[in-house]
């Protein structure tokens, strides 16, 4: 097991190498030092000398790459891409543009974030996980055919919906929770609940549909007949044997998007004022913030890398069949 995860762990470093150099020639080269400043300062009216004092202060006066009038290894430090770049792999992201630590505000902003995506996604798998069961247990009848037709409604239907929706009834006109804003302690409750039911609501349509055809593949397999033939009720079938190994393929989907739970939700996070990652990053990308831009990105991808990992270990624990060679 210790060497599968080492070697894995292994493999991960050329995927964040790429990622790494792909978002540096995004920033870099597609889009100059020069550019970035323009648009940080404004096109109408910049004069070269503006533009000059706003690369010095930023460290974006240096060589991409490779700097010639360097000494030993600050040719190779001395650039843009080892102070920009490169400082990522030690989870040193710098400065923002108004000059605040991005690393303090990460962890800072981690919590309301997670305040958010943690009940959402205990929540949001209980109720999906049930209501595809239920549909399942009741297969070929009514209220298989009207679940399923609500599921695939709910798919149809935008996440802004189910928030401006949600504001506009249960903030405007029942004046139940805060329309919008974020407090500490106990008082966030009462500014996480609505966008929690909102982001349960919004995911059950895809969710159940998928669980659901998970139950019905496993309703259909040998041992489920052999279950049925030994007397079994159908309710013992479902949850002694159906429920337990169509939950493999869940657990395991669902360990994936742990990992990225800390960086939070970009819509509800916005709308619903809530100071976590997910605004934090539409907001670096409205105020072209390319430093908290980039952090993120990378960040992502860490996270992204660390949920697959954790996937195919989790496949050996509730599946003892697979052995890791």
């Amino acid at each position: 097991m210790f060497a599968y995860i080492v070697r894995r762990l292994l493999y991960a470093i050329p995927i964040l190498i790429g990622v790494n150099l792909l978002t540096f020639a995004l920033f870099f080269i597609v889009n100059t030092p020069d550019d970035m400043a323009r648009m940080q300062l404004g096109v109408r009216r910049v004069t070269p000398e503006a533009i000059e004092k706003w690369k010095a202060e930023r460290g974006y006066d240096l060589p991409l790459l490779w700097n010639e009038r360097a000494a030993g290894a600050g040719k190779a430090t001395r650039t843009i891409f080892f102070q920009k770049s490169a400082r990522l792999f030690v989870l040193d992201f710098g400065y923002s543009e108004d000059r605040r630590d991005i690393a303090s505000e990460i962890r800072e902003r981690m919590w309301p974030s997670l305040a958010l995506a943690v009940p959402v996604f205990l929540v949001g798998l209980a109720v999906c996980i049930s209501f595809a069961l239920l549909m399942a247990f009741f297969r070929a009848t009514y209220l298989d055919f009207w679940g399923v037709v609500l599921c695939v409604a709910m798919m149809s239907i935008s996440t802004l919906f189910y928030i401006i929706g949600g504001q506009y009834v249960a903030s405007k006109v029942w004046h139940l929770v805060p329309i919008s804003g974020y407090a500490g302690g106990i008082d966030a409750f009462r500014f996480l609940i609505l966008p929690v039911v909102i982001g349960v609501v919004s995911g059950i349509g895809s969710s159940s549909r998928w669980y659901r055809t998970l139950f019905l593949e496993e309703m259909g397999r040998d041992y489920v007949r052999t279950a049925r033939a030994k007397g079994l009720t159908e309710g013992a079938v479902m949850f002694r044997h159906v429920l337990q190994n169509a939950l493999i393929p869940i657990l395991t989907g669902a360990v994936v998007v742990i990992p990225l739970l800390f960086l939070g939700s970009l819509l509800s996070e916005s709308f619903f004022g809530i100071p976590g990652l997910g605004s934090y990053t539409i907001d670096a990308i409205q105020a072209q913030d390319f430093a908290v831009v980039r952090a993120m990105v990378f960040l992502g991808s860490v996270f992204y890398i660390v949920g697959l990992i954790l996937t195919d270990l989790s496949y050996t624990l509730v599946d003892p069949r697979i052995r890791l060679e």
